[in-house]
C-alpha cells in the first residue's frame, strides 16, 4: 500500500510520459507485494527476537537473512542493470572509452557528463571496485540526482552480506537524503531499516528514520502520503504481531504493551489528518474503519481545517501538475504564496521541491539562502543549504561569497573557511571580475580577524600575504586565461593601501601601493589621483599631498581642469606665495597644452568631415556622369532607328508619349510605399550600387508589363493580419508565386503584394496579407528562412512614422551565461559540423551561424547550452581549438551595447567656445540632407568652412567682411531660375 501510494504520488508530479506496458506494471506490482511481505515478516522476526523462542519463527519461515535477501530482490526489481553479452570488440571499445573518460576527468574534474558516462560503462563492465570509487569521487564534487542515488543504493544493498555492509548502506542513505528532497529515497530508507529490526536498537532505528522522513517530506502534498502510510503500516504490523503474544505475557504487561502500540497508530492517524495532503478523504475513511471508538471532535476539527487549507494550495499544486519541467515560474508563484503565509516548514519544503528541478538556477539558491540567513538562522540548516548551492552552481561567484559570509557568521573554524575559499578558486568562474569578487570577500574576512591594536600579529601577516597572493594570482592566472586583469581600477590594491594607511599607520607601504596603481594605466584618470590625495590628506602630510597633485596635473587627461582647481584651492588655503606661483605656472602651462591638443583634435575631425563630404560629392558626380552617358547612348540609338524608318517617325513619337506620361505619374510614391519607414530604406540600402547594363528587348517587355501593374496603396487597417517581408533577392522572378507556398503553411493567404520600382524592378520586399491574425503571428516564425540563398526577414507590419520607437531585434544584447560566442570559424563550417563538436561538452539546445544580409557566413556563431555549467566547461575546452586550420575563439556571449546615434548638440571647445558638431551616418550625408539652396550659394570660402568646425585664422590683411558670401540681388535669383527652366526643357527634349 505504501509503495502504491508512493508510485501514485510520483506519477502526479513527474513529467508526462507514455503509458507503461503491461509487463512493467506487473513487475512493479510484484515489487510492491514483495516489499509488503518483507515488512510483515521483518516485524514478526523482531517480535520473536524480543519476546523469546516461544514465538515459533520456523513456522512462519522467517530469518534475518531472508528479510535482507527478499528486500534486495524487491529493490532490485526497480533497477534495471540488465544482462548483456558483449563481444571482444565491444569490450575493448568500452575499455578504451573508460580510459579516455578517466584521462578527461584527470584534466577537468568538474565535467558532470563525463562522470555519469564513466559510472555507466564501469557498471556495465562489472568493475565493482571502480564503480564505487567513481561514484564516491562524483558525489564529493556534485550532488547526485535521485535516480543516481537509487541505482547506487540498490547495487550496494544487493551486495550487503553482514552488519558492516549494512552500516555502509545506512551511511549512503544518510548522504543521499542530504543532496535533495527525495521522498522515494526516504521511503526506501525506511523500508530497508525494517530489515535490521532484529538487531540491537533496530526498532528505535526504524522509528527514527520514519520520523525524520516525516519532518523532511511529510508536508509534501503529493508525495508525503506514501511516507505516512508506510510508517502507519509498520506500527500496525507491530500491533498485529503483538496480538498472538497474549499467551506468553501476563495480562497487565500484555495490555500495557498492546495499548501503547495502539496509541502510536492513533497518533499517526491524527497527525496525518491535521496536515493538508492529497487523498485526505480516503485516509479519514480508513481511520473510521480501523478505529473501534468514535473519532474525537478535536481530530475532526483539525481534519476540516486541513481540508480548507488544501483548497488554498490546490491551484498551485494543479499548476505544477499541468506545467512541464522545470516549472520555474510555477514554483516561484508557489514560493511567493508560502512567503506571505509565513510557515517556515512549508517555505523550506517548497524551496526544496523547486530546487529538485531547478538545481542549476543560481537566483533560486540565492533567494533560498537569503531567507535562511535572515529568518531561520539555524546553523546546520543554513550551512547545509550554502554547501549544496555551491556544489550545484560552482560557477556562480555570488554563492561562494555568501557561503564564506555564512561560515564566518556562524563561527566556523578558520581552516574550514580557507579550504572553502580554495575550492572557490578552482570552481571555474566564467568572468575575470568573478575572481576579483571572491578575493575581495576572502580578504574582507581576513581583515575582520585582525586586531589592529597590536603592532604585529599572525593574523595581520596572513592578511598581507593574502593581499600579495591575490595580486599575483590575478596577474598570472586570470590575465592569462581571460586576456584581462578583471581589476583595471586595482580595487584590491586600493583596499590594501587604505588598510595600511588607516589601520596600520604605514603610509610608506600605502604610497608604494599607489605608485604601483598609477603605473598600471590609471595615472590618466583624475578620480584616481584625487583618491590618493584624500588618503594623503587624511593620513599623510602636506608635502606628499602637494606632490600628488603636481603629478596629477601633469598626467591627468580626462578632467585636468578639476585637478588644477583642487591644486589651486589647496595652495590658496595652505601654501606660501612660492607654492602659489608654482601652482599657477604649472596649471596654466598644462591647460594651454590641453587646449592645443583639443584644437588639433577638432581640426582633425573637421578635416575628416571635409574628406567625407568630398567623397560624397565625387560619388555624386560619378553617378551623374554615368547617368548622362547612358542617356546619350539611348538618344543615339533612338536617332538611328528614326533615320532607318522615316515613315513611322512622327507616329513613334506619338506612341511614346503615353508611356512617358505614365512614368511621370508613377514617379509619385503611393501611400503604401510612404508608410514603409525604415524597412523600405533598409531594402534600398542593400540594393547593388552598380549601374545595370542596358536591358535586352525581352527584359524591356517584362519591365513594361510590370509597369502596367497598378500600385495599390497600403491599407493600415489591415496591419494586424499583414506581415512585412524584406531582404528578398532582387532577381526574384515571380515574388508572389515564390512566396505564396511558404506562407500558405501558416494560414489562408489573401494577397502577396510585392513592391516594384518605377522601372518595374523588384525592390526586395513585399506585404503578405492573411485572412486571420493568428496566421500572421505564425508567419513571424519564418523569419531568417532562406529564400534562394538569402535570409528572409519577416516582421510585423508597423508604420514606423507613427511608431518611431518600434524595433524588431530578436537576439539578446545582455550577458547570457549559458550561451557561447564562437569566432574565427571557417566559412565552410556547417551547423551540423559545429554541433558535433559542441555536443561533446554538454547538451546543445540551439546553434545560430551568423550571416550577412546575403546569407553568406561571417565565421561567427552562437551556441546555446542547457545550463551555465556546460557552457563554462565548453569555454575551457574549445577556446583555442583548431578547425580546418582556423584557430577559433570561444567566450561567454556578452554582446556590446547597441550604440545610439549621437544627437546634434553643441560642444564646448577650447576657450569655452561652443562648436556645433555635424554627425553623419556611416555613408556621409543621406539624401534627406540635401540642401535646398542654389549650388552657387553652397560654395563658401575656405575661411567660412573652417569657422564651422573651429576657430579659423584670417589671412594677413584680411577683414571679417571678406569672409562673407557676396550679396545677390533679385535679378541674380531670376537668372538662376531661368537657367533652371532651360535645363529642364532641354532634358525633356532629350528624353
Amino acid at each position: 500500500m505504501a509503495t502504491a501510494a508512493a508510485a501514485s504520488a510520483s506519477e502526479a508530479e513527474a513529467e508526462p510520459k507514455a503509458g507503461p506496458e503491461a509487463e512493467g506494471e506487473e513487475d512493479e506490482a510484484k515489487a510492491a507485494r514483495a516489499r509488503r511481505k518483507v515488512l510483515s515478516r521483518a516485524v514478526a522476526a523482531a517480535t520473536y527476537k524480543t519476546m523469546g523462542p516461544e514465538w515459533d519463527q520456523q513456522e512462519e519461515g522467517v530469518s534475518e537473512s531472508d528479510g535482507d535477501e527478499e528486500y534486495a530482490m524487491a529493490s532490485s526489481a526497480d533497477s534495471s542493470p540488465g544482462e548483456y553479452e558483449w563481444g571482444y570488440d565491444e569490450e575493448e571499445k568500452n575499455q578504451l572509452e573508460i580510459e579516455r573518460l578517466e584521462e578527461q576527468l584527470s584534466i577537468n574534474v568538474y565535467d558532470y557528463n563525463c562522470h555519469v558516462d564513466l559510472i555507466r560503462l564501469l557498471r556495465l563492465e562489472g568493475e565493482l571496485t571502480k564503480v564505487r570509487m567513481a561514484r564516491q569521487k562524483m558525489s564529493e564534487i556534485f550532488p547526485l540526482t535521485e535516480e543516481l542515488w537509487l541505482e547506487w543504493l540498490h547495487d550496494e544493498i544487493s551486495m550487503a552480506m553482514d552488519g558492516l555492509d549494512r552500516e555502509h548502506v545506512y551511511d549512503l542513505f544518510e548522504r543521499a537524503v542530504k543532496d535533495y528532497i527525495c521522498p522515494n529515497i526516504w521511503l526506501e530508507y525506511g523500508q530497508y531499516s525494517v530489515g535490521g529490526i532484529g538487531q540491537k536498537g533496530g526498532l528505535e532505528k526504524v522509528r527514527s528514520v520514519f520520523e525524520r522522513a516525516l519532518s523532511s517530506v511529510g508536508l509534501h502534498m503529493t508525495k508525503g502520503l506514501a511516507i505516512w502510510e508506510a510508517y502507519r503500516e509498520f506500527e500496525s504490523a507491530i500491533v498485529e504481531a503483538a496480538r498472538p503474544m497474549a499467551g506468553f505475557l501476563s495480562p497487565s504487561d500484555w495490555e500495557q504493551t498492546f495499548d501503547s502500540q495502539l496509541e502510536k497508530v492513533h497518533s499517526l492517524f491524527r497527525r496525518q489528518l491535521a496536515i493538508p495532503l492529497y487523498d485526505m478523504e480516503a485516509t479519514f475513511a480508513e481511520y473510521e474503519e480501523w478505529s473501534e471508538d468514535p473519532i474525537p471532535e478535536s481530530v475532526i476539527q483539525s481534519y476540516n481545517k486541513a481540508l480548507q487549507q488544501l483548497e488554498k494550495y490546490k491551484p498551485y499544486e494543479e499548476s505544477l501538475l499541468q506545467a512541464e519541467a522545470p516549472r520555474l515560474a510555477e514554483y516561484q508563484a508557489y514560493i511567493d504564496f508560502e512567503m506571505k503565509i509565513g510557515d517556515p516548514a512549508r517555505i523550506q519544503l517548497i524551496f526544496e521541491r523547486a530546487l529538485v528541478e531547478n538545481c542549476l538556477v543560481p537566483d533560486l539558491w540565492i533567494r533560498y539562502s537569503q531567507y535562511l540567513d535572515r529568518q531561520l538562522k539555524v546553523k546546520d540548516l543554513v550551512l547545509s543549504v550554502h554547501s549544496r548551492a555551491v556544489r550545484n552552481c560552482p560557477w556562480t561567484v555570488a554563492l561562494w561569497s555568501r557561503y564564506l559570509l555564512a561560515m564566518e557568521r556562524h563561527g566556523v573554524e578558520h581552516r574550514v573557511i580557507s579550504v572553502t575559499f580554495e575550492k572557490a578558486l578552482s570552481a571555474g568562474f566564467i568572468q575575470a571580475t568573478d575572481y576579483v569578487e571572491i578575493w575581495q570577500a576572502y580578504l574582507d574576512y581576513l581583515r575582520r580577524r585582525v586586531d589592529f591594536k597590536q603592532d604585529s600579529s599572525k593574523e595581520l601577516e596572513e592578511l598581507r600575504s593574502a593581499f600579495a597572493r591575490a595580486l599575483e594570482y590575478l596577474k598570472q592566472e586570470v590575465e592569462e586565461r581571460f586576456n584581462e586583469s578583471g581589476d583595471p581600477s586595482c580595487l584590491i590594491m586600493q583596499n590594501w593601501a587604505r588598510i595600511e594607511a588607516r589601520l596600520c599607520n604605514n603610509m610608506q607601504k600605502a604610497r608604494e601601493l599607489w605608485d604601483s596603481i598609477m603605473t598600471r594605466g590609471n595615472a590618466k584618470f583624475a578620480n584616481m589621483w584625487l583618491e590618493y590625495y584624500n588618503l594623503e590628506r587624511a593620513h599623510g602630510d602636506a608635502q606628499h599631498c602637494r606632490k600628488a597633485l603636481h603629478r596629477a596635473v601633469q598626467c591627468t587627461s580626462d578632467y585636468p581642469e578639476h585637478v588644477c582647481e583642487v591644486l589651486l584651492t589647496m595652495e590658496r588655503t595652505e601654501g606660501t606665495l612660492e607654492d602659489w606661483d608654482l601652482a599657477v605656472q604649472k596649471t596654466e602651462t598644462r591647460l594651454a597644452r590641453v587646449n592645443e591638443q583639443r584644437i588639433k583634435a577638432a581640426e582633425k575631425e573637421a578635416a575628416l568631415a571635409q574628406q567625407e563630404e568630398e567623397k560624397v560629392e565625387q560619388r555624386k558626380r560619378a553617378r551623374a556622369e554615368k547617368k548622362a552617358l547612358k542617356k546619350k547612348k539611348k538618344t543615339r540609338g533612338a536617332d538611328k532607328r528614326r533615320a532607318d524608318d522615316d515613315e513611322k517617325e512622327w507616329g513613334d513619337d506619338e506612341e511614346e508619349q503615353p508611356s512617358k506620361r505614365r512614368r511621370v505619374e508613377n514617379s509619385i510614391p503611393p501611400a503604401g510605399e510612404a508608410e514603409l519607414g525604415s524597412e523600405a530604406d533598409l531594402s534600398r540600402s542593400s540594393a547593388p550600387a552598380a549601374v545595370e547594363p542596358p536591358l535586352e528587348p525581352k527584359e524591356v517587355r517584362v519591365g513594361a508589363r510590370r509597369r502596367d501593374v497598378p500600385k495599390v496603396p497600403h491599407d493600415s487597417s489591415k496591419d494586424g493580419v499583414t506581415v512585412f517581408v524584406s531582404n528578398l533577392p532582387y532577381g526574384l522572378g515571380e515574388p508572389a508565386a515564390t512566396l505564396r507556398p511558404l506562407f500558405e503553411a501558416c494560414g489562408d493567404v489573401v494577397e502577396v503584394r510585392p513592391i516594384f520600382s518605377n522601372r518595374g524592378d523588384f525592390r526586395g520586399y513585399c506585404y503578405v496579407e492573411f485572412r486571420e491574425e493568428a496566421a500572421a503571428l505564425q508567419a513571424l516564425q519564418l523569419d531568417r528562412q532562406s529564400v534562394e540563398g538569402r535570409p528572409m526577414f519577416v516582421s510585423p507590419c508597423v508604420d514606423k512614422s507613427k511608431n518611431p520607437d518600434f524595433k524588431v531585434f530578436r537576439y539578446s544584447t545582455a550577458l547570457e551565461k549559458h550561451k557561447l560566442f564562437v569566432s574565427g570559424l571557417p566559412f565552410s563550417c556547417t551547423k551540423e559540423e559545429l554541433e558535433e563538436i559542441c555536443k561533446a561538452h554538454g547538451t546543445v539546445k540551439d546553434i545560430r551561424l551568423v550571416t550577412n544580409r546575403a546569407g553568406k557566413p561571417k565565421g561567427l556563431a552562437y551556441v546555446e547550452y542547457e545550463n551555465e555549467s556546460q557552457a563554462s566547461q565548453a569555454v575551457l575546452k574549445m577556446d583555442g581549438m583548431t578547425i580546418r586550420e582556423n584557430v577559433i575563439k570561444v567566450a561567454i556571449s556578452n554582446p556590446p551595447q547597441r550604440k545610439v546615434p549621437e544627437k546634434l548638440e553643441a560642444r564646448k571647445g577650447p576657450g569655452s567656445t561652443l562648436l556645433p558638431r555635424q554627425v553623419y551616418g556611416a555613408r556621409g550625408k543621406g539624401r534627406t540632407q540635401l540642401s535646398l539652396l542654389p549650388r552657387a550659394l553652397q560654395r563658401p570660402s575656405t575661411a567660412t568652412t573652417q569657422a564651422e568646425n573651429g576657430p579659423a585664422t584670417l589671412p594677413a590683411g584680411a577683414t571679417p567682411a571678406t569672409t562673407e558670401a557676396p550679396q545677390m540681388s533679385n535679378a541674380d535669383f531670376a537668372k538662376l531660375l531661368l537657367r533652371k527652366k532651360l535645363l529642364c526643357l532641354l532634358y525633356k527634349r532629350i528624353m
